[in-house]
């Protein structure tokens, strides 16, 4: 539930500011469909990267200070699926959040439900997908944890960087195609979330 709750606040805080775009597969999903330009989308990655890394940061400085510190940062795993699993997994997680995203933001969306909308479908999704992979469905947020983890995580985060983007990308062209979300939209930044 965390994670969608804070998507619902993040979108109605900073959603007007910068589209609250905190997610990588979504803001590539946004340059696909021409709703951000090249360098918006440079500054987004590198924003949600170093956002990732200082969070993940900031995690492992409070889990440092326990009595007995724990090494779970959060980081994801392939679990039992192994790495074809996952990445079907990963894969088909995002491309449902992110044509969530396209449709809602779109040229027929609701964009004064939108916050309300893409969060639940985000704590749906985390029901659905923590038990098999801890379903990042963000390429940044895999990349923070795993830096801090290491060993494993690091080795496995191909897998959540390559199949988020890819799902994000296939949900932006469908979304484009069949829901004609673009419609009228030319590099509408400041109002996707």
């Amino acid at each position: 539930m965390a994670f969608g709750l804070s998507i619902v606040a993040m979108a109605y805080c900073i959603g007007t500011v910068s589209g609250c775009h905190v997610n990588p597969a979504v803001s590539i999903a946004m340059f696909v469909n021409k709703r951000i330009t090249t360098v918006e989308l440079g500054f987004y990655l590198a924003g949600q990267i170093v956002g990732a890394i200082l969070g993940s940061a900031v995690l492992y400085f409070f889990l440092s200070t326990l009595d007995s510190p724990l090494t779970n940062f959060g980081q994801n795993s392939f679990g039992s699926l192994g790495a074809s699993g996952a990445f079907v997994a990963e894969f088909i997680l995002t491309f449902v959040f992110v044509l969530v995203i396209i449709v809602v933001t779109g040229h027929n969306g609701n964009a004064n439900l939108a916050g309300l909308v893409i969060g639940f479908t985000l704590v749906l999704i985390h029901l659905l997908g923590i038990p098999l992979t801890g379903t990042p469905v963000n390429p940044a947020r895999s990349l923070g944890p795993a830096l801090f983890a290491g060993g494993e995580a690091l080795s496995q985060l191909w897998v959540f960087i390559l199949a988020p983007i890819a799902g994000g990308v296939v949900a932006a062209i469908l979304g484009k195609t069949l829901f004609d979300t673009e419609s009228g939209n030319e590099l509408i930044a400041n109002k996707d979330v």
